[in-house]
């Protein structure tokens, strides 16, 4: 699946990873099709926020809602790795869903790109 990333939506999570450095940041892919336009940034509510993020399910409903009013899509999640690397976890992996949505995971400066499937996750490109 291509998907492209919007440099704006890029600059935006790097800018909201170092800003909540050393906990962890997330929020939201917004967009159409294939193209990533936003990253916004969402609360993150998990308790242990130094090693675990929960994307704050006001903003998500709130992000669904828009987009069914004709704003856009939401087409992944993203959060930040403080201090690993930019690849699913094994946190990760045992949280994810399998709903066929991006993922976005920004680590020392990168960000990498990969789709939650049915038979975990896929590297994107």
């Amino acid at each position: 699946m291509p998907l492209s990333l919007a440099p704006a939506a890029a600059q935006a999570m790097l800018a909201a990873a170092r800003a909540a450095h050393p906990r962890e940041a997330c929020g939201l892919l917004l967009g159409e099709g294939a193209r990533i336009l936003a990253a916004t940034r969402a609360a993150n509510v998990h308790p242990e926020p130094l090693r675990h993020f929960e994307i704050d399910p006001v903003a998500l409903i709130a992000a669904h809602k828009a987009a069914r009013g004709g704003g856009p899509q939401v087409l992944g999640y993203w959060h930040s790795h403080p201090n690993g690397l930019a690849r699913p976890s094994d946190t990760d992996r045992a949280h994810a869903c399998g709903d066929g949505r991006a993922w976005a995971i920004v680590a020392n400066g990168a960000i990498s790109l990969w789709v939650d499937g049915p038979n975990g996750f896929a590297a994107l490109s």
